[in-house]
This record gives C-alpha cells, sequence and structure tokens, in this order.
C-alpha cells in the first residue's frame, strides 16, 4: 500500500514538472514574440568601421602622449572632449614635427666608450703617471688610482641610476644634476662644469705643447723662443685654433677625428708594454733610468719618496690632485648626451666598461714603471756600465742633480716604449683627442644651462646653428677661457684647479642620487638597479673631503662658487618645473609639519592671524592685497579668495587660477589662491572658510573690502555682504572691513594681467584696481594723499570743531597745484617698479599709482589710531600693532582710544589701560579716553545722517518694500535703533575731531544680533563711521583672547 503510494507520489509530481516546463516554453515564447515587434537591431548589417571610428574621441596608448613636448600640444582627448562633448582646437602637427630634431646621433660605442676611454687615457697617463709612482711610489700610486676609481665609480654607479630614469637631453651632467636637485644646484655646477671643461681644453692642450716641445728639442733640438714657457704658449694657441675649427665643422668630423685618435692611442700603448718586455736597447737609454725588469728596483721604488716639485712639497694628496683630471673623463659621454641615440642604456654601459678598462691599464702601467726605471739617473752613458746593479746605477745620483729618471723626466713613457716617435704620437692622439672632447663637451653644457635661462643675460650664447644645433657662440666662449688657461702653461698649475671643479660635480651627482633614493618619488623608477643611496652618499663624502685635502683654498674658492650661483637662482627663482627632488622633499616636509602642527595644542602666545582676504581676481583689487600682506608676511598663511557666480569650466578655473597665482609672483606676495564658482557671496564666503585649508592651517580672520556703492545696489546683495560677514561670525571666525575712499575695485580702470607676458621673461605690465577712479580718472587724485575734499558731500554740514580740524588739514596743501603734492608725497614713498597701465596699454598717471600702490609705501610720520570700543579678544589691538612692526610703517605710532562711562573714571580708565597696554608689551605714543559716547550728537551730524538714509527710509506698511531694489529701512526699525544709531552720530564726530590726519584707523567692528538689524541700517551704521576718513579697517576679534601678558 505504501509503495503504490509512493509511485502516485512520484507521478503527480513528474506530471507536475512537466506542467512547469511547458508553461516556461509557452512565456518564452511569448516573449520572442513580443520582442519581434521591436526588433531594431536583431537583423541589421553591421557596417564596416575603422578602429579609430569605433573609438570616437577615445585614444589607444602611445608614448607619443606621455611626450613632454606631446603634454602641451595636446595629442590624447581631453576629459571636456570625452565627457562634455566639446570640441577642442585642432592639434598643432607643425609643433609635433618640431620635436623631432635632425643631425647625427651615436651609440654607447662610440658615444661613450671611446670618448670616455680617449678621455680617461690622456695627457696625465703619458706625461705624469710616471712622476706620480716616482714620487708616491708603485704602492702609493697603485691606492692614487684605486681612490680616484672608487670615486669614479661611485660617481658612475649614480649617474647610471639618474641617467636611466627617463630620457636625457643635451647638457650632460648638469641636466642630470639640475632635473634631479632643481634649478639651484644644477644652475650653480652647471658653470663650474662648463667652467671645468673650458679648462679641460687648456690642460690637454698644454701637455700636447710639453711632448711636442720635448720631441722637437729631443730628434731634432729645435726651440721657437726659448724652449720653455712661451714655446708652449705659441704652439698652444695655434693649436687650440686649430681645435677650434675642427669642432666648428661639426660633430660628424669630430667623431671621424676620434676614431682615428682611438687606434693610434692603443698602438701607443701596446708599443709602451712591448718596450717594457724587450728592456733598454741602448746606453742612452740605461743612463737614462731605464734597466728594464728588476726585483730590486721594485722593493725600492715600491715606497713613497715625496720631494719638493715646482716650489711646492708635495704628498700624498697634492699628488692624487695633479692626477685625478686623468679620471675625469668619465663623463665624456655623458656631457653630449643629446648626441646619443639612447642615453639611459649608452651612458651606464659605456661608461662603466671604460672606468674598469682605464683603472686596470693605469694599475698596470704604473707598476710597470715602478719596476723598470729608477726615481733618478744623469742621462750620461759614462756614469753606467753593462753589469752594474740598480744600487749602483741609484748611487751615481746620490750627490748631484740629475735630469732623468720618474721623479725629473715626464718623458719616461717614450723612454720605456719600443719605438720613441710612436709613443709621442699616441701621447699627441690623447691629449688632443681629450682636448677636442673637452672642447664638445663645454658649450654642450653651456648652452643647456644658457637656454634653460637660468641666469640672466646668458641665453644669448645658447643660439644653435645648423641641423646639429652648434653653439657656435659657446664655443667662441669656450676658446676665449681655454685660451686664457693656456698661457698659463703650467700643467702642475692647472691640474689642481680642474680637480676641485670636476670633484664638486661628482659629488653633486652623488648627493643628487642619494637625495632623489631618499625620498623616493614614485616617479624615480632607474632601470639601472646597481645603486645604492647609502653608496652615493659616501661618493658625495669622498669627493667633498678629497676636495679639501687636495687643496683646501681651491676647494674653498670653488665652494663659495657653488653657494654663490646658488644663492643667484633661488633670489631669481626661475620659472621652470623639472620635478626635482627638492620639490619631493618640500612636499614630504611641509605635509609631516602640518600634521605635527595639527597634533598641537593651540595656544595664545602662537596664535597668528590666518586671513582669507576676498580678492575676487587679485590684481583687480592690488591695495586690499598689499594690506593683507602687510599682517601675514613671513609670519602667517595669506589666502586670497574669489567668487563666482556662473559655473566655470575646468579650463577657465585653471586659467583664473594660473593666472592670479603669476600675479602674486610678480608682485612677490606669498599667498594662495582659491576660487569657487556658482555660489552667492554669502555660500561661496561659507564655503572658501569651511573648504580652505588643511588641519590647523586655516583661516582665522575673514578680510572684506568695504562696499561703497551698497546705496546704488540691491537690498538683496547689501543682504548678503552682511551675510557674509554674520557668517564668519557664527563661524567664529575674526572679521576686518578695510574702506579707503578711493575704493579697492579696480576693474576696467588697469589692464588685465597678461600670463603669458611673464612666461616669456618680460616685466607684466598691469592696471589699477577701482571702480571709483572710473569716473573722475581725468581728474586731479591729488586728495589721494591730501585732504579730504568730499567730507561734506552729502548734504548737511560739519560740526564746528570737525570743520576747524578739517580746514587746518586742508590749508596745508592750498595753493599748491596736485602735481607738486603728489611729488611730494613721492619723495618719501617708495614705490614698486612694476607700472600699471590702463586696459588700452597706455601707463597710468602717478597718482593713480600712488593709489593703488599706497600700502606698499613708506607711511609719513603720523598715527595709527585704535578705537578699542569693546573687548574682542585683542584683536582689534593686535592688528594695528603688527602694522607697526613693518619697516614701511615703522614712524607710524600707536594712539589708543577707549571709553569711559563717566569724566571721573577717566584717569582710572586711562591708568589701567595703559598697564594693561604695557602688559601686552605694545608700545603706544598715547591713550584717549573717550567719556561723552552717551552725549547726544550735534545737529548737523543728525542732518547728515539724515541726508544719508533719506532714500531708504519707508513706513512699515509701504507695500512696496518686497520688491524694492534699492536699500530699504523701516521707520519702525530706525526708532527702535535709534540709541544705538545717535552712538555712532558720536564716534563720527569724535573720529573726525581726533583721527581725520592720522594714516589708518583702526575701530572695532559693530555686531548687530541677528535678524533685528537690517544690511541697509547696519552698512549706513558703516558708513557713518567710515565715510571721507583715512584709510579705516574695521576688526572684530571672535571674543576668544589672542593677547596675554603671561610668559
Amino acid at each position: 500500500m505504501g509503495q503504490t503510494l509512493g509511485k502516485s507520489l512520484d507521478l503527480v509530481h513528474c506530471f507536475t514538472l512537466q506542467i512547469g516546463i511547458f508553461t516556461r516554453l509557452i512565456t518564452v515564447h511569448l516573449d520572442v514574440a513580443k520582442l519581434e515587434e521591436k526588433s531594431h537591431l536583431r537583423n541589421s548589417v553591421r557596417t564596416t568601421r575603422t578602429l579609430q571610428e569605433h573609438l570616437d574621441r577615445e585614444t589607444l596608448p602611445s608614448s607619443d602622449n606621455y611626450h613632454p613636448h606631446f603634454l602641451k600640444i595636446g595629442s590624447r582627448a581631453t576629459l571636456d572632449e570625452l565627457h562634455l562633448g566639446y570640441v577642442c582646437d585642432q592639434k598643432n602637427e607643425e609643433a609635433a614635427q618640431e620635436m623631432v630634431a635632425g643631425g647625427v646621433k651615436f651609440g654607447w660605442l662610440q658615444g661613450v666608450l671611446v670618448r670616455c676611454l680617449l678621455n680617461i687615457w690622456g695627457v696625465m697617463l703619458f706625461l705624469r703617471l710616471s712622476w706620480v709612482v716616482g714620487q708616491a711610489g708603485i704602492g702609493e700610486a697603485i691606492l692614487i688610482v684605486l681612490l680616484a676609481t672608487a670615486v669614479t665609480i661611485m660617481t658612475a654607479l649614480s649617474m647610471s641610476a639618474i641617467s636611466t630614469n627617463g630620457q636625457i637631453k643635451g647638457g650632460g651632467t648638469y641636466y642630470m644634476i639640475s632635473r634631479t636637485l632643481g634649478p639651484e644646484f644644477g644652475g650653480a655646477i652647471g658653470i663650474i662644469f662648463a667652467f671645468a671643461n673650458a679648462m679641460g681644453i687648456a690642460l690637454h692642450t698644454v701637455g700636447f705643447c710639453e711632448a711636442l716641445s720635448d720631441m722637437l728639442k729631443e730628434y731634432w733640438d729645435i726651440q721657437i723662443v726659448d724652449g720653455g714657457l712661451n714655446d708652449i704658449r705659441i704652439i698652444g694657441s695655434i693649436t687650440l685654433v686649430v681645435l677650434g675649427l675642427i669642432v666648428g665643422i661639426g660633430m660628424e668630423w669630430e667623431a671621424k677625428a676620434q676614431l682615428l685618435f682611438m687606434g693610434i692611442l692603443v698602438v701607443a700603448l701596446a708599443n709602451f708594454v712591448v718596450g717594457s718586455i724587450i728592456g733598454p736597447s741602448s746606453m742612452d737609454e740605461l743612463a737614462k733610468g731605464f734597466v728594464g725588469y728588476k726585483l730590486e728596483l721594485a722593493t725600492t721604488n715600491f715606497y713613497s719618496d715625496y720631494r719638493v716639485s715646482n716650489g711646492l712639497q708635495q704628498n700624498f694628496f697634492s699628488v692624487f690632485a695633479i692626477f685625478f683630471p686623468a679620471a675625469t673623463g668619465i663623463l665624456a659621454g655623458a656631457n653630449i648626451s643629446g648626441d646619443l641615440k639612447n642615453p639611459s642604456k649608452a651612458i651606464p654601459i659605456g661608461t662603466l666598461l671604460a672606468i674598469v678598462i682605464t683603472s686596470f691599464s693605469y694599475i698596470l702601467f704604473a707598476i710597470i714603471a715602478g719596476v723598470t726605471v729608477m726615481r733618478d739617473a744623469t742621462g750620461d752613458p759614462a756614469n753606467y756600465t753593462d753589469n752594474g746593479t740598480v744600487s749602483d746605477y741609484m748611487a751615481v745620483c746620490l750627490g748631484q742633480d740629475c735630469e732623468w729618471g720618474l721623479q725629473n723626466s715626464y718623458q719616461v713613457m717614450t723612454l720605456v716604449s719600443a719605438f720613441g716617435p710612436l709613443n709621442y704620437l699616441g701621447c699627441f692622439a690623447a691629449t688632443l683627442s681629450s682636448a677636442l672632447a673637452c672642447f664638445v663637451s663645454a658649450p654642450k653644457i653651456f648652452q643647456a644651462l644658457c637656454n634653460d635661462r637660468i641666469f640672466p643675460y646668458l641665453h644669448v650664447f645658447g643660439k644653435g646653428y645648423g641641423k646639429n644645433d652648434e653653439p657656435l657662440r659657446a664655443y667662441g666662449l669656450a676658446f676665449l677661457i681655454a685660451l686664457a688657461c693656456i698661457l698659463i702653461a703650467d700643467l702642475n698649475t692647472i691640474a689642481p684647479l680642474i680637480t676641485n671643479c670636476y670633484l664638486a660635480s661628482y659629488g653633486l651627482v652623488n648627493l643628487s642620487t642619494f637625495h632623489v633614493d631618499l625620498f623616493k618619488p614614485v616617479g624615480w623608477r632607474p632601470t639601472f638597479r646597481y645603486y645604492n643611496k647609502w653608496l652615493s652618499l659616501l661618493g658625495f663624502a669622498l669627493s667633498l673631503a678629497a676636495m679639501f685635502l687636495c687643496s683646501w683654498p681651491t676647494a674653498l674658492v670653488t665652494s663659495a662658487l657653488v653657494f654663490t650661483f646658488f644663492l643667484i637662482v633661488k633670489y631669481r627663482k626661475p620659472d621652470v618645473n623639472w620635478g626635482s627632488s627638492t620639490q619631493v622633499q618640500i612636499y614630504k616636509a611641509a605635509l609631516s609639519n602640518v600634521q605635527q602642527y595639527s597634533n598641537t595644542d593651540e595656544h595664545i602666545k602662537t596664535y597668528t592671524p590666518q586671513i582669507l582676504v576676498m580678492t575676487g581676481l587679485p590684481n583687480m583689487r592690488p591695495s586690499l592685497v598689499d594690506f593683507a600682506k602687510l599682517f601675514c608676511k613671513n609670519n602667517s598663511l595669506m589666502v586670497c579668495g574669489d567668487i563666482v557666480q556662473e559655473r566655470l569650466s575646468h579650463s577657465q578655473r585653471s586659467e583664473r587660477t594660473k593666472k592670479s597665482l603669476r600675479w602674486l609672483r610678480a608682485h612677490k606676495t606669498k599667498a594662495f589662491y582659491s576660487v569657487v564658482d556658482n555660489f552667492s557671496f554669502p555660500v561661496g564666503v561659507k564655503a572658501l572658510l569651511q573648504a580652505t585649508g588643511v588641519g590647523k592651517l586655516k583661516p582665522n580672520i575673514l578680510m572684506v573690502g568695504y562696499q561703497s556703492e551698497w546705496r546704488t545696489s540691491k537690498n538683496s546683495e547689501i543682504d548678503d555682504y552682511c551675510a557674509a560677514i554674520n557668517m564668519a561670525l557664527e563661524m567664529h571666525i575674526g572679521v576686518a572691513v578695510l574702506r579707503v575712499q578711493e575704493g579697492l575695485d579696480y576693474t576696467g580702470i588697469i589692464g588685465d594681467f597678461d600670463v603669458n607676458a611673464t612666461d616669456s621673461g618680460k616685466q607684466p605690465t598691469e592696471g589699477n584696481d577701482n571702480l571709483a577712479f572710473e569716473e573722475s580718472q581725468e581728474d586731479s587724485i591729488a586728495s589721494t594723499f591730501t585732504a579730504f575734499d568730499d567730507i561734506h558731500n552729502i548734504d548737511g554740514e560739519l560740526p564746528t570743531d570737525a570743520a576747524d580740524d578739517y580746514l587746518k588739514i586742508k590749508r596745508t596743501n592750498e595753493g599748491l597745484p596736485p602735481s607738486t603734492v603728489a611729488a611730494t608725497k613721492m619723495k618719501h614713498m617708495k614705490k614698486s617698479r612694476v607700472m600699471f597701465k590702463d586696459p588700452h596699454g597706455n601707463e597710468l598717471s602717478s597718482e593713480v599709482q600712488n593709489s593703488i600702490y599706497r600700502f606698499r609705501m613708506k607711511q609719513k610720520r603720523g598715527t595709527i589710531d585704535v578705537w578699542w570700543l569693546y573687548d574682542d579678544g585683542g584683536l582689534s589691538m593686535l592688528l594695528p600693532y603688527i602694522l607697526t612692526t613693518r619697516t614701511k610703517w615703522a614712524k607710524s605710532k600707536l594712539r589708543v582710544f577707549c571709553l569711559a562711562d563717566a569724566i571721573e573714571e577717566q584717569n582710572s580708565k586711562r591708568k589701567s589701560m595703559e598697564l594693561l597696554l604695557r602688559k601686552f608689551r605694545i608700545s603706544v605714543s598715547d591713550v584717549v579716553v573717550i567719556p561723552d559716547l552717551t552725549d547726544l550728537p550735534s545737529t548737523q551730524t543728525k542732518i547728515w545722517f539724515d541726508a544719508l538714509t533719506s532714500d531708504f527710509v519707508r513706513k512699515d506698511d509701504d507695500s512696496s518694500i518686497p520688491d524694492s531694489k534699492t536699500p530699504t529701512i523701516k521707520e519702525s526699525e530706525l526708532m527702535a535703533q535709534k540709541p544705538r544709531t545717535f552712538n555712532f552720530m558720536k564716534l563720527r564726530e569724535l573720529l573726525l575731531q581726533y583721527s581725520t590726519d592720522a594714516n589708518l584707523v583702526v575701530m572695532t567692528l559693530p555686531i548687530s544680533q541677528k535678524g533685528k538689524v537690517s544690511g541697509a541700517l547696519y552698512m549706513s551704521w558703516i558708513e557713518m563711521l567710515t565715510a571721507n576718513m583715512p584709510p579705516f579697517l574695521l576688526v572684530r576679534g571672535n571674543q576668544t583672547s589672542v593677547l596675554t601678558f603671561y610668559s
């Protein structure tokens, strides 16, 4: 029974599954039927399109997109093109073609290895290595070679790391150092290194002249003048002209000459080795000190025997200084990096291989010279016999001066060689090839330096000619420097000078690698891995130590020159951005310091004003920028805020930011610039205050210019202005409002700032910053620095006392023409060199210029009147004190005004205020107590205020108030605020009585409770206080102490 029931259930289950499957099939069938009704793509045929058509605006990854040149001409689609569908300007194909430079390019063998070999196997090998062995002995001579090799190996490893971290352009060592450590070190060492290479021309040319002079004397007994220095000078000058003609023809001929020299040099070196094996072939050679391989001689010559040479007692480091130029050839390939096919590959391989080959050969030749040639020999065959011992030969010179041997003759290699004249040819090939290499290197380095425009007035030498861009002018300069050094005509004098310059260059190459590897920017990815930052640091230390041990006076001069050039570049701040490791260091140091500062609790003593100044475009409000700079210069954070109510595209924002930052830098103002768009003024201010800065490096003061045209503005605009101030106070941010009678906005009066002018190195030309001048530009603006002639321009008259004071001021300049008044002021005020121009390019009048630069000028002797009415935490007192610490305001003394309840309290109030200021360590010239603020103002002042507000006051039931486009004040509000209004009227009278001749007036900004005072009435109060006054600053702190009298 159970089995039957189970089977029945299985049948039911299977039937149910079949029904479900059938239902799904029907559903699918129905869905397909529906889809066929709306089939758009099913039966369509795909058209044949290219991949580029499928990509639409996208671009495929390509090396061209990452080349610095293409980054400027735009080969990759921009985000605006992809996202917004903008059609950008067509790519500049001509500019792209200009990137490809013509001319001959060399590989690692001919371009690096051969050049390095020819330079290292130079004059020192043929003319000074034997002398080094004679002075230092075989052991210390090998040590000298190994020390030079250690420095060069470390430098080569560092150089290889740098050269494989991206493409290397022309300029060699200068290019690598400048792009790694920045223009300061790069420019300094570029000058030194180019000069060293120019002196290298002279060094190798003088070596050639020495060898030629000796050959002429030995074989033909010929001398031009005296067989000494003058002969060297004459031969050297002629040789230099010939070398100049060869390099002037071009790199192709110079490269062919190098290959010829290389062949001769190899044969000459082999000739020396063969000659040492053969031994002396005559008694003449034996008499000159060549005795062949002798164990006794090797034992004697193994130890040092330092003697006086050229009037100087030699030692290990003095000999090292003379020998070290032999090791300077390692940079011969890097110096023509711009002429290499693949510098990143060629420089490491060619340089390291050249160092290994030449170091081995120098050690080998030093040993050969030491075991085959005596230190001293007479050169007279009569003094020597065939069967004599080394001891017998050495005894000959004990009692007399000898002219031959390792210590006395520079032609030992010629003596040992199997065929002497062939050695002379090898010496000629070595010296001339090295001179040619230096003659090519020095101008190329100097050309790269000049083209970077790091130093002024040098760019004329950077001009290139022909398809190879040959620096003919730089060749001429190198020729003159070399000629001056050839006139010295002494190899031992020139060599130490070059040694210090090269050691300084090597040291900075090592320092570059250490520095960049220490901070490890993301872009530091060298393909050469066999380097170590600590080894580079050791190379730097060895180079620096060797400089001072070889010749400390020369090292001091070299260091002083590097430091001087460093300071020149640092001061000039060239407009270059090479992504150097110093930029990474600055970033990481700034980040670390900000984080550390943010974790430190604030203290009153460390308070600094960090100002967000609402300038808009800074170049249109230069006076406001200059005034804010007075508080922040070398002291604290300053940010120029800009609010644009329309939406800005990325390009518009970038251009606006670039223009503003360039203008700030051109005017030597250390400030940041921040712009927000698509915001109203108060919302924009709030956004800037909230978003600007990082950590505790955020604005704590909002500075705005006074809205001088508020009487003709819409009610909403006034409310926005007041709302921005209230917004800052709600965020516990201090507020400062600056008013000058001429205004602060010079839009339409001064010309726009030309960013391209600064890019091309021209002096920027600008105009001015104030709408108030637009209507009165043709009129005299002597009132900028004299009396305030419009002080009673609103219907009404001045109070009697104030009028008397005003008339006294006005009479001072009565009868004087405006130009005389301005000229008088200019005698006491220093104006910036940058002259502002109007939009048409015409220079603005001196009066307008003076008005713009009023806060950059030296202020006259006078006072800064501080009306410290309310305790806001001390900001109203701190800001004017900071002003007095500035040089331009040093003659302005602080005068403090404060309030008292009654006359009898004046003395006590005065004493308490003086005591408080002394505790704050703020020096003031006077403290004035105001006892009668609650007195009724004069009738004239009331009339003045009524005239000011007559167009704004409306009855409460006036139906036009909601739609009013002009400022409005309700009668009920005016009556409710009558006591405060009377106080401000009285303050105006007191201001006119005391402060009309002040250099600056600072007053605590009055605060009205939110929602109780309209914007129009609040602006009327500020207008009443500041109208027709000297520059006026209203300040309100956040009611938190910024001053303390505790240490």
